[in-house]
Order: C-alpha cells, then structure tokens, then sequence
C-alpha cells in the first residue's frame, strides 16, 4: 500500500508544505476519532475529474467501526461525494443529509475542510477534507462522558477548518500517550475544570488529590501535587499556556510514588479561546519499570568496566612476563597473548560506555588497525584504511570478530611486507605504497568482510585450510566455532594476499546505518 505522500504526489498537485500538514493532521488525529466516536478518512480532490482520493484512515478505539476494509487508495465520485465537494469548496463543515448505509452498517456522514495557515497567520485555502464518518447501529443515548467528549470534537474539528489543529509538535515529541481512554480532563477560558472522566478522577487520586476536579483551578492544583516546585511550576505553567492557544509540551508530575503524564492542547474554535483540554495518563509502573531497566543497564555497564580492567590486569601481568623471558620465543608468545587480551578488552570498554549489549564497532576497528601498525614486528611503514561501515554489532558477535580481525591484521603487517634487506632488488619508485584494507558490507543477512594487503602474497604450497601459525588457527577456530561462519585466505587478483570472511548475524542485530533489524 502506498503512503500518504505516495499517492498525494501521484493523483494531486498538492505543494510538499501542504502534504506536511496532511502529515501532522495523520499523526494526531487519533485524539478526534476517539472523542467523536467515528472514523476519520482524509480526502484530496483529483485534480480536473471532480473525484476524491482517500490518502489515510484512522478508527476509533471507543467505538465500533463504520468501515471493516480499509478505504485508502480508493476514489471515488459523483453523489457519494457531494458533502466532501461541499466541505472543500465552501470551506465549511458539512453535516446535513441523512444516514447512508455500508452494507448493514448505517453511519452518519459529516466533512471537515482542511487548511493550511499561511505564514502571516491567516487562513489559506482548504487543501483537502476529513471525512467523519459515524456508525449508527449502536446508537443510544449519550451519558455525560460522551457528550463531553462530542462537545471537544466538535471544538477541534473546528481547529482543523480554521487551520490551527493540530498544534506545532515540539523537538523530540512524539504522538504517544496519553489518549482520550486514559484520562480526559475540560478546562473553561479561566483554567477552572467543567469535566473530568472517571479515569482522569483515578489518575489525580493516586497523586494524593481525593476530592473532584470540577471547580478546581488546574494549573495551581498541579503546583500544589508536585513533589517538586520546579516541576509544579512547569506543569502549572503548561495548563497555563494552553489556555493563552500556545500547545506546551508533554509534561509529568510525580507526586507521593505516583507519576502522570499530561498533555494540555488550547481549544480555539473559529479562533476564540474558550479552553483546553488535558489529556492524563497514570504511567507510575512504566516509570517503575523504566528505572528497573536503568540501574539493570547501570550493573551490565559495571560488569563490563570491571571485565576489561581484569583484562587490563591480565595484559600488564603477561608484559611483565614477557619482560623477564629469556627465550626470543616465548618472549613473543607472550606479546602476542598480550595484544589478544587488550583487543577483547577494547570491546568491553566500548560495552561499558553503551546503553545496551551492542557496540559501533567502526570505532573498535579503526583503534585495531592503528595498534596493529604500532606493535607488528616489522620495519616497514604500513598504512591502514577501512571501506564501508560495520554498523552496530551485538556483544557476542564482536568479541569474537574483534580477535579475528586483530590476528588477521597483524598477520598482514608482519609477513605481508618483509623487510627491505630481504628484497632481491630496490622497490621502484613507483611502487604503491604498503597498505592494508579493510572493506565490509552487509548482503543477504550476512556480514561480509575481507581484509586484503598490496604485500608479497602467500607462499608457495599455502595450506588455506590447515596452514599457517597459532593466530590463523585462532582465526578459523572463531570463524567457524564462535561467529558459526566462513573463511578463505587466497592470493588477490593483482598481488598480495585477501582473507574474506561471510559471518551471519545473530538475531535481533540492529543496523543502524539502515535501521532494519537483523535476520533470525
């Protein structure tokens, strides 16, 4: 199915500012379709065939529904759109005509022109229409809860015609609760409350606020709830705002272990200011599990700094060793066990840093890389470089491909590159200059890396698979065991040497450079 900018931009001539707003209007119309108890379909005219087209379609969650298929990408004409023709080219809403029936279900039709403000502030023109759309087959008599609720739609359906609803979303908001089902309180233009749900009743009580609402004045309630003056003072300053038509952002109060989440919007029908309604959500178990999963992140953080400081340890212990070794060989087993320990290390330092079990693992490899070039045994200048990016990689997986990549990158500085007294003949001076790179990317669910040299290649009658010294076999031991992948160690196509590893990766992996999840 195509998206609401999809099939604007195909079927109208609508301008980007005016396909933003249509946007907005979609992510916050949810609040109208549950306070009118019906279903909001929005319309754009198709230009030059008198037809609508609908581009988005919301159901109300306090309500049955008037449509069980879903009406987006439909167009339609002639007499089952002359209220929406009516809406868009007088720029009123339209509520005459009798029910009309779908299927069994009879609704009521109702047709809310959309505007778009212009930069001045004034009404512009009406670029599309909300159709509201009302099952009838459940209809009775409506109690206090629900006409207050129909008064507050009809308040912000007017906003929508006038250009004002919804309001501008601050930086970092984001559309989610509190809804109308979770606690709905209506102000008067002088902040006192006229209505509270029952729901909205039960979130002030927990706060310690016993009495009923209505009469009360919110905004000194709210100062007088919080625990915290500076958080009184904002909540207050919130209802406050709404009532001047400003749209503050989402606020909490925390008050004896309870926390409320609220949202105040202004209602300024035909631009006079009559209100607001706030909008409560008793969110005390989600703050308590929140802070639960903090101090969890805080002690999986603190194990981490503590296994790379044990690490840390190890690797000083061992460099002493290696110092106090008579033996060239050992000496060198030592260092390398030395430099194995500090690059698992490097990746609990970067866990320790993290809010989760995963790692920007660019970082770690480029911090390698350089390592690499400054402890391999060799007197030849090698130069370093990665293409691509490896994304975010879980804990498990980067350990093990950290090691893998240490061993293969110290293998290629060290015996890719002989010294120069080995060479049967001056380089020449053209000659390219020493490298190593590192190239990644992702295909198919995979992980693919190779790490290639411009050194003198493999020797004759290499072993790919059974060759080589105790860091490749430390290598395919990982690659096949840990990270349950492949390797190939090759000549390259024009010289020295390649090792191409496919790891696939874990379930759950997050690649941030797309935002797709990993595969299973």
């Amino acid at each position: 199915m195509s998206t609401l900018r999809d099939l604007a931009e195909e079927h109208t001539t609508l301008r980007p500012a005016d396909i933003d707003h249509l946007h907005r209007i979609a992510g916050d119309w949810q609040l109208l379709s549950d306070l009118s108890f019906a279903d909001l379909l929005l319309w754009v005219p198709v230009d030059g065939d008198g037809t609508f087209l609908c581009v988005a379609q919301v159901r109300p969650t306090t309500a049955p529904t008037a449509y069980l298929d879903d009406q987006v990408g439909r167009i339609v004409g002639g007499p089952e759109v002359a209220h929406l023709e009516v809406a868009h080219r007088q720029g009123r809403i339209w509520r005459e005509g009798d029910p009309v029936w779908y299927g069994d279900v009879p609704a009521r039709h109702e047709a809310i022109p959309v505007r778009l403000r212009t930069g001045d502030g004034e009404s512009g023109e009406v670029v599309a229409v909300v159709g509201r759309d009302t099952n009838l087959s459940t209809a009775r008599t409506p109690s206090q809860l629900e006409l207050n609720y129909l008064t507050t739609a009809d308040d912000l359906a007017q906003m929508i015609a006038d250009g004002t609803f919804p309001p501008p979303r601050h930086p970092g908001e984001t559309t989610s609760a509190p809804r109308v089902g979770d606690g709905l309180v209506r102000l008067d233009a002088n902040g006192k409350v006229t209505y509270a749900s029952p729901n909205a009743q039960s979130a002030y009580r927990r706060l310690g606020f016993a009495s009923h609402l209505v009469g009360e004045d919110l905004a000194k309630l709210h100062r007088r709830l919080a625990g915290d003056p500076l958080e009184g003072t904002d909540a207050g300053n919130a209802v406050l705002a709404a009532l001047r038509g400003e749209a503050p952002p989402r606020r909490e109060i925390d008050a004896r272990g309870a926390t409320m989440l609220t949202r105040a919007l202004p209602l300024m029908p035909a631009g006079v200011p009559i209100g607001a309604l706030v909008l409560v959500r008793d969110i005390t178990e989600v703050r308590r599990r929140d802070r639960a999963l903090i101090t969890k992140d805080a002690t999986i953080r603190e194990i981490h700094h503590r296994v790379k400081n044990n690490l840390q340890t190890v690797a000083a212990l061992l460099r002493l060793q290696a110092r106090r070794v008579a033996m060239p060989e050992a000496r060198v087993a030592l260092e390398e066990s030395v430099r194995r320990v500090a690059s698992i290390a490097l990746v609990h330092e970067t866990l320790s840093m993290s809010s989760d079990e995963a790692v920007e693992f660019d970082g770690i490899v480029d911090r390698v890389a350089s390592a690499a070039t400054e402890v391999a045994a060799t007197e030849v200048t090698v130069g370093m470089r990665r293409r691509g990016s490896f994304g975010v990689l879980p804990a498990e997986i980067a350990t093990s491909l950290v090691m893998v990549l240490n061993e293969l990158l110290l293998n290629a500085v060290e015996h890719g590159f002989p010294p120069a007294d080995e060479e049967a003949a001056p380089a020449p001076a053209d000659a390219p200059r020493p490298e190593v790179v590192v190239s990644v990317h992702r295909h198919r669910k995979q992980l693919h890396v190779s790490v290639t040299d411009n050194g003198r290649g493999l020797p004759e009658q290499f072993d790919a698979e059974r060759g080589g010294n105790l860091g490749l076999q430390i290598v395919r031991a990982l690659v096949t065991g840990e990270l349950r992948g492949t390797i190939e160690l090759r000549n390259g196509t024009t010289g020295g040497t390649e090792a191409v590893l496919v790891v696939p990766l874990a379930r759950g992996t997050t690649d941030r450079l797309t935002g797709r999840a990993g595969p299973p």
